[in-house]
């Protein structure tokens, strides 16, 4: 196959080009004689005078210099097993190992490979090949204030007024931000209201790098983590859409209406598989779907959000790649379901189940250094959950006067994340320095925050409302960098006595339910009977008050109080 580049060239950086031809002369200036100057007039002989007759220009041209910059990645694939293995499972993948142990040809392997590394393992006691011999100093922990400042405002380009409902970064790094423009108030969309989405690149923030155009607006918008080229987009009229930005602005494929969902797709999470392309949905129709994008015609799997016979509508989804099997949705009731999608029946895949908020749950998100820990955001409050505690969160924000609509963790920092307000406001909880208020409030619009995305190994994040624009705020180093060396395992251990607490909580709540109930199933009555060794709780208070204000009243009521049963005895 031959290879071919062909250079283009303007043809105005050839230069002029030269035209000879014959032509007669021309007379361009005619200047009469003037008499009056003819008595100043001095002849020189010989005299040379060089005469333009137009006018002189000067070109000059200055280009900065530019940084050049390379990036290389590297994609290591967990590869070798056999096609009949799936390496996600667990017991396949120790029936496999199990095999593989027994047979004669593996011990020798590992014998030979043994003696080689002993003899690596010599060298290095001999000679630290790893041996820093100049360390770095010790990252302390930023003593400057947390702040953040606007760097950008990328606004849509349409007339009408649309909410930036979702935000993705693109994986790669590049600086691309997609984002999901549509109205989501019922029957609210205008006539005349435009479809588009787009994807800009923060280079070139005065216009749009590129379209895209679907059949319905777009209410979510993700990348595939494996491949920056593609994306998701869940419809609002139920379908979803799949892009490949190197085809255009029309979508790839798309979801027929019959198989799709009934309400808008609110939640879209692609999950960890081999291919890459599978990822599940869901709405407020209370269905979660699961997909393959190579094939979009019928989802692979579907299940009904319906908890103690409550059919519940799926408003936002997050899913955890080191916990394959796993996946979270947030309901409109305000429950938040932890699945599991082994189960063998939809009562085993809805077990576990979080009573979080009294409205709407409006995000979810697992803290990407402790997946066992997650966020919610919903009603008035932002609060830290834990799987293994179903009846209490960890750690709660105050009860804020306006909504909160959503929230996501720091992919730099394990104790920072970040809620938006209905008022115009982000929040920027950093959970080492205080549990219950913000660390840093930063006003961002006068229109509600809809969404907000934060950049990995970034100082940046995005945050979108429901105007329509979306503004680039870049991060203090102190809310982008490690405060010490240690803050992973502080912010594990707070969590972790959190947890424990909770659970003491929880357990001494069951405890005093427990004995509510056996003091009302004794006979003579359904009221609670107090043990003789408990004291009541109003006559403690009452003594406490009265000792310290006039102990003499105090005595006279309690000779009185003791009088009274005696009297009334002889009448």
């Amino acid at each position: 196959m031959e290879i071919v580049y062909v250079y283009q060239k303007k043809r105005r950086d050839f230069g002029r080009q030269c035209v000879f031809t014959d032509r007669k002369a021309e007379i361009l200036a005619d200047i009469e004689p003037n008499p009056s100057l003819a008595k100043d007039y001095i002849d020189r002989n010989p005299a040379d005078i060089a005469v333009q007759n137009t006018r002189e220009f000067s070109e000059h041209e200055v280009n900065t210099e530019t940084a050049e910059f390379t990036e290389n990645g590297m994609n290591h694939v967990e590869g070798g097993w056999p096609r009949d293995v799936d390496c996600t499972e667990v017991e396949q993948v120790n029936r496999f190992r199990k095999k593989i142990e027994k047979d004669e040809g593996y011990q020798h392997q590992v014998l030979d490979a043994a003696s080689q590394l002993e003899h690596l393992i010599q060298q290095n006691n001999a000679l630290d090949i790893y041996e820093d011999y100049f360390p770095e100093p010790s990252v302390a922990a930023e003593l400057e204030p947390p702040s953040a400042r606007t760097i950008n405002v990328l606004r849509d380009p349409q007339k009408i007024a649309r909410s930036a409902n979702s935000l993705s970064w693109n994986p790669d790094g590049s600086g691309r931000l997609a984002v999901a423009y549509s109205v989501l108030e019922f029957q609210q969309a205008p006539e005349g209201m435009s479809y588009d989405s787009y994807i800009w690149n923060l280079d070139k923030p005065n216009a749009p790098e590129q379209t895209l155009s679907p059949s319905s607006p777009l209410v979510s918008l993700q990348y595939n983590p494996k491949d920056v080229h593609v994306l998701l987009g869940g419809c609002y009229n139920g379908q979803i859409a799949l892009w490949d930005v190197r085809k255009g602005s029309r979508p790839m494929a798309t979801t027929p209406i019959e198989a799709s969902h009934r309400d808008p797709v609110h939640g879209l999470c692609y999950m960890s598989s081999k291919t890459g392309t599978e990822f599940f949905s869901t709405s407020t129709d209370g269905q979660v779907m699961w997909w393959d994008s190579r094939k979009l015609d019928a989802p692979t799997e579907v299940l009904q959000l319906d908890v103690n016979e409550q059919m519940m509508g799926g408003i936002v989804a997050d899913f955890e790649s080191t916990m394959p099997t796993r996946f979270m949705v947030g309901t409109e009731q305000g429950v938040i379901i932890n699945g599991n999608r082994k189960g063998k029946s939809p009562a085993e895949k809805l077990a576990s189940t979080f009573e979080g908020h009294h409205g709407p749950v409006y995000s979810i998100r697992r803290n990407p250094f402790s997946p066992k820990y997650f966020l919610s955001v919903g009603d008035w409050t932002a609060r830290v959950w834990c799987e293994d505690v179903r009846e209490s969160a960890v750690l709660w924000s105050k009860y804020y006067p306006c909504y909160l609509t959503c929230g996501v963790w720091s992919h730099t920092r394990p104790a920072v994340s970040f809620v938006g307000r209905s008022d115009g406001a982000i929040d920027v909880y950093d959970y080492l320095f205080k549990q219950a208020e913000a660390a840093l409030t930063v006003p961002v619009s006068d229109s509600p925050v809809r969404s907000i995305a934060a950049a990995e190994n970034s100082n940046v994040i995005a945050v979108g409302s429901s105007d329509g624009a979306v503004t680039l705020l870049e991060l203090s180093d102190g809310l982008v960098n490690m405060q010490g060396n240690n803050e992973k395992a502080a912010m594990a251990g707070l969590l972790d006595r959190e947890t424990s607490r909770e659970k003491l909580l929880a357990s001494r709540v069951r405890e005093l339910a427990l004995q509510q109930r056996i003091r009302s199933a004794r006979p003579g009555g359904t009221q609670p009977v107090p043990d003789d060794d408990e004291e009541d709780p109003v006559a403690a208070a009452e003594k406490n008050f009265w000792s310290s204000v006039d102990p003499d009243y105090y005595e006279k009521q309690s000779a009185s109080r003791l009088s009274e049963p005696a009297v009334n005895a002889e009448a």
